[in-house]
């Protein structure tokens, strides 16, 4: 508890600014879908057919899981609130549209004969009788709707749209419980709050709630003015990173050199943004204009390498291949890299190395029958990952099962696997005392992360590169684990330990 107050305190800034994206996100969404499905209803009260087809179509688009639902709007509508505003009206849509509907259809009959009787026409019918006897109902789908909203706009974290949910997924990559416990416990009182308030205006009139929802709509249109104006006054540069500590390190890295080079010039960060491809469809579509990538990751999850192209998997043939390919395909602009690679490894527990006398993966054949693997979606489904460890190796492992990147670290740790993919400079491996194999057959590239932007975004920002530049050929391995267990483990922040490192060899000065 002491700890979750401590945490609570630290961090109340930043609680309070993810409190008020998720509350403009949720009521922007629930605004919308009324304004959606309340006409729709109403229109098709009259016509059984066509409100069971719609009904159908709902229900089957509430049906698509939510991050798949994101990961298909992305190329589309790019990153940010909108893709994320999107989705969770798609699933608004049918507890509002469900509601009014039964609302409407269960009206007596003989309500209706007698307002034709007194000459009402069918305007005049809806808001005499018809909507405010049927509120009650509709006011309940509204309920509905807004409790699941808030708690899927915990996933808007995940394409830049901030919320409460980057408490969540924070505290689950630092493996730190109070994150996750304030980010949950805030989301559930928010839907309690707002659930309530909705109760409340159940039995109020027809003009009350209409009233409400004008304010509500005039409050977040003002609060969307107010931003844009913001943002036009300075020139904003956007750097996205991957979720872990060693992506957030390096983008304020990035922030700190830009900003020092170009004091007019205000970075905005998206830390913890999201997979490769949500990053690299953000890149194209223009709505970030940075964000580091590894040099093998480009080879075999952005590019297409053309079959007859015989890779040259040293540092510098990786790094070579993936900047020409990138420009050939996408007319990406891939900067020099950092010394240090990030390369893909699979670890294990030392005693359990020691009493199986593991050193490199092909040791891994004789206990193979013994093998539980945790591994990361990414790596299951990559050729210089599972994949090829299973084809180059002829290893087969018959129990392996996905996870996020800081719960398989977790699951090793407690024994419910005994085999992880990790990258060579996580803190976890030094933190779960693990040993990495020696990759004896030479399957996995090199891994050296660099700026990766848009060849239009180099050509008219030169300084931003400038300023990146002097990030080329440095940070060792070393220092990259330091810098990764002084926030994993010592909780330090990211941009502390940036700025110390950044400080320490000369690329800027002491903070005033």
């Amino acid at each position: 508890m002491n700890k979750i107050i401590e945490t609570f305190i630290e961090r109340k800034d930043d609680l309070f600014k993810a409190l008020i994206q998720h509350v403009s996100i949720s009521l922007t969404a629930l605004i919308i879908a009324v304004i959606i499905a309340l006409p729709l209803a109403i229109f098709f009260s009259r016509y059984k057919k066509g409100a069971e087809f719609i009904l159908q179509v709902t229900s089957v688009l509430q049906t698509i899981p939510s991050l798949a639902l994101l990961g298909l709007l992305i190329p589309f509508v790019g990153i940010g609130t909108t893709p994320a505003l999107i989705a969770l009206i798609i699933y608004a849509l049918l507890p509002i549209f469900q509601s009014t509907y039964i609302g409407l259809s269960e009206i007596d009959p003989s309500l209706e004969e007698a307002g034709t009787a007194f000459g009402m026409s069918r305007m005049q019918k809806l808001v005499k009788f018809e909507l405010p006897i049927a509120m009650p109902v509709i006011i309940s789908g509204i309920r509905t709707a807004l409790v699941l909203i808030i708690g899927t706009a915990t996933l808007a974290a995940l394409v830049g749209a901030g919320g409460l949910g980057s408490f969540i997924l924070l505290g689950i990559d630092r493996n730190d419980p109070s994150l996750t416990i304030i980010g949950a416990t805030c989301s559930a009182l928010l839907a309690i709050i707002f659930s309530s308030f909705i109760k409340f205006l159940q039995n109020k009139s027809f003009k009350t709630i209409i009233l409400v929802m004008l304010s509500f709509i005039l409050l977040i249109s003002g609060g969307v003015l107010v931003k844009n104006i913001n943002n036009r006054q300075a020139k904003t540069i956007t750097i996205a990173g991957k979720l872990g500590a060693e992506p957030e390190i390096i983008i304020n890295m990035y922030k700190e050199l830009i900003e020092e080079e170009n004091p007019n010039v205000d970075v905005k960060l998206k830390e913890n943004f999201g997979k490769t491809s949500f990053l690299f469809n953000a890149l194209k579509a223009g709505q970030i204009d940075i964000y580091p990538e590894f040099t093998g990751t480009v080879l075999e999850s952005l590019v297409d390498v053309p079959h007859e192209t015989k890779i040259d998997k040293s540092a510098e043939g990786t790094y070579k291949l993936a900047k020409e390919l990138l420009k050939k395909e996408d007319n990406m602009a891939y900067l020099e890299p950092m010394e240090y690679e990030n390369t893909y490894a699979l670890a294990v527990k030392k005693e359990f190395a020691d009493s199986n006398n593991l050193k490199d993966i092909s040791d891994l054949k004789k206990i193979s029958q013994n093998l539980k693997g945790g591994f990361t979606l990414e790596f299951i489904d990559r050729e210089d990952g599972l994949k090829g460890i299973e084809k180059t190796y002829n290893i087969g492992i018959p129990s392996v099962q996905s996870m996020e990147p800081a719960l398989r670290y977790q699951a090793i740790n407690k024994g419910d696997i005994n085999l992880i993919d990790a990258y060579s400079t996580d803190s976890e491996i030094r933190q779960y005392n693990l040993v990495t194999l020696k990759d004896d057959k030479g399957i996995f590239p090199a891994y050296q992360g660099a700026p990766l932007m848009t060849q239009k975004f180099k050509d008219a920002n030169p300084e931003v590169v400038k300023a990146l530049d002097m990030l080329a050929g440095r940070v060792t391995e070393d220092q990259m684990i330091e810098m990764n267990y002084q926030v994993n483990v010592k909780g330090r922040k990211t941009h502390d330990v940036a700025h110390d490192y950044l400080v320490k060899e000369g690329l800027v000065g002491e903070k005033k």
